[in-house]
């Protein structure tokens, strides 16, 4: 299949290089990157191995690409607003879009753009930064969990083409892995990432001092229990041992910064909304629903993190004062 790359960043660029590395036919959307990629190549740095890709099919517009069969959408949530005027040029007859990004319901912008197609959504379980232009540094783990999400009337075929994705990139080297259940992959995403993103802001610190610190990683516990709650209010069944699992995977990961702590350091806008502001209004549409049928007031499963989110969108409004604690 064709595939095209919208966001080739810590994310897309190492899927992308990995598939293109494989023999896949592969093109990427690139902006602020592409004068450097055109001369040098996009260079990945990673864990399994590093490459680089000398001569990748990149473009500045949307416009110029191939129509594809696969669109892969890594942007960061933030941007999903250039979603509209991308990707009805890239999604050809048939085609799927596959929305590779953190937080819950973050697909529904690729449905609204390209109405009447196919769309899967993934959760990335990755430690990857962007650290240059056109230089990705794969540092640890690197699994896509991956499921549809809108089926556009033709369930059979969207399976279909998820398990030649999953075969294609296994070929390629990727760890892939389908599933019918993607709301429990994005819920059990949730437990790392509602904690780890949120308290490496806040706390000003990486993942290892999060974890070394008996405050703070009672807190993150805390927190990872709040957001499987919430799960299971929403009718999202997820094992218990999962929440030790994330707490256990965290320890053993290298060091690591977490993209919305990169965000918040370089005064880019954080993906506040998609990580904890969508997960939030689930659980508070789901108490009023239980609310309405029982006639019983149930307290709110997740304090800590409406807390943790109310303290990000404050520290969100302000990037000046991130971008002189950077300094």
């Amino acid at each position: 299949m064709r595939y095209a790359v919208v966001g080739s960043g810590a994310v897309g660029g190492l899927y992308g290089g990995m598939l293109s590395r494989g023999g896949q036919d592969v093109h990427f959307l690139l902006r602020s990157d592409f004068d450097h990629v055109a001369q040098h190549g996009l260079r990945i740095d990673s864990v399994n191995g590093d490459f680089v890709l000398p001569k990748p099919n990149i473009y500045r517009r949307a416009q110029d690409m191939p129509c594809c069969d696969v669109v892969i959408v890594a942007l960061k949530s933030t941007n999903n607003a250039m979603l509209a005027d991308t990707l009805p040029h890239l999604v050809g007859e048939g085609g799927v879009v596959l929305t590779l990004q953190n937080g819950l319901d973050v697909e529904a912008d690729s449905v609204a753009a390209v109405p009447g197609h196919g769309v899967l959504g993934g959760c990335c379980f990755l430690c990857s930064n962007k650290v240059g232009p056109g230089h990705i540094h794969h540092l640890d783990y690197g699994r896509i969990v991956f499921g549809g999400y809108e089926f556009a009337g033709r369930p059979e075929e969207i399976r279909d083409i998820g398990q030649r994705i999953v075969a294609e990139m296994t070929a390629a080297g990727i760890d892939v892995q389908w599933t019918d259940d993607l709301a429990a992959a994005r819920w059990r995403k949730l437990m790392w990432n509602v904690p780890f993103n949120g308290l490496s802001v806040v706390l000003n610190a990486s993942t290892d001092a999060i974890i070394g610190c008996l405050a703070s990683r009672g807190l993150a516990d805390r927190i990872i229990r709040e957001v499987y709650q919430g799960a299971a209010l929403c009718g999202v069944s997820i094992e218990e041992s999962a929440i030790e699992k994330t707490m256990r995977h965290t320890e053993t990961m290298v060091p690591y910064d977490s993209s919305m702590r990169l965000d918040y350091l370089h005064g880019r806008p954080m993906e506040v909304e998609a990580i904890f502001g969508s997960p939030l209004r689930a659980v508070a549409e789901r108490l009023t629903q239980l609310a309405a049928e029982t006639s019983e007031k149930l307290p709110h499963p997740m304090p800590s993190v409406r807390m943790l989110c109310e303290q990000l969108q404050f520290l969100d409004s302000r990037p000046a004062a991130a971008s002189n604690l950077n300094g």
